[in-house]
């Protein structure tokens, strides 16, 4: 996966200190007792796990930039979490899969292309700046890509589903890119338009 180096700031793009949280279908309650998370779809083995499970399998910590589609980037972000990579071999994808999915808690969706999760830098975050996510982190884990904008990482994530071909996700329905790579400026399908109102939730 052609990544830039991790200290250019991609165009387009301002640092600022601190995150700016947003929940486009407000923020759930999470009953971690009954919390799972599921890997389901184009595989040979449906997997699910339990967030005490996830944290046993930590395997991942970088520091990486962060890059909302606005444009504003959060620098030097410490992230803990497992590669999705990982978890999609012990499911054994089927050839056919070309997309993922993500499903929220709160019916959030996002899809990303197959190759793109796989990537080595491609994780589920348990943990950023050393402690877990906040509710408005997406608690209890989330896919984070770092090449791709954050719209991508959903927040309260329960399941990861494969699929063979591509439907819009929460904001790609509203004409957000298909991929989202941030180096490309992939804000927009057909790289054009303007950004749908957001509003933080803090």
């Amino acid at each position: 996966m052609e990544t830039k180096q991790d200290n250019v700031l991609p165009p387009g793009q301002r640092y600022i200190k601190k995150f700016i949280h947003y929940a486009a279908l407000g923020v759930p309650k999470v009953e971690l007792n009954s919390y799972r998370l599921k890997v389901s779809g184009l595989v040979e083995r449906e997997l699910e796990f339990n967030y005490d499970e996830l944290l046993k399998m930590i395997n991942v910590h970088y520091k990486k930039d962060f890059h909302c589609v606005t444009g504003w980037s959060v620098k030097d972000v410490e992230w803990d979490g497992i590669k999705i990579k990982d978890l999609l071999d012990m499911a054994k994808v089927k050839d056919s899969a070309k997309w993922v999915i993500f499903y929220s808690l709160d019916g959030y969706t996002s899809i990303v292309p197959l190759e793109d999760v796989m990537s080595d830098d491609s994780i589920i975050a348990l943990l950023v700046n050393g402690k877990p996510l906040s509710r408005e982190q997406g608690f209890p884990a989330r896919p984070f890509m770092p090449h791709l904008y954050g719209w991508k990482s959903a927040k309260w994530l329960t399941e990861i589903e494969l699929v063979q071909n591509y439907v819009d996700g929460y904001w790609e329905n509203y004409g957000y890119h298909e991929r989202g790579y941030v180096w490309d400026e992939e804000r927009f399908k057909g790289h054009n338009g303007k950004h749908s109102a957001k509003r933080p939730i803090l």
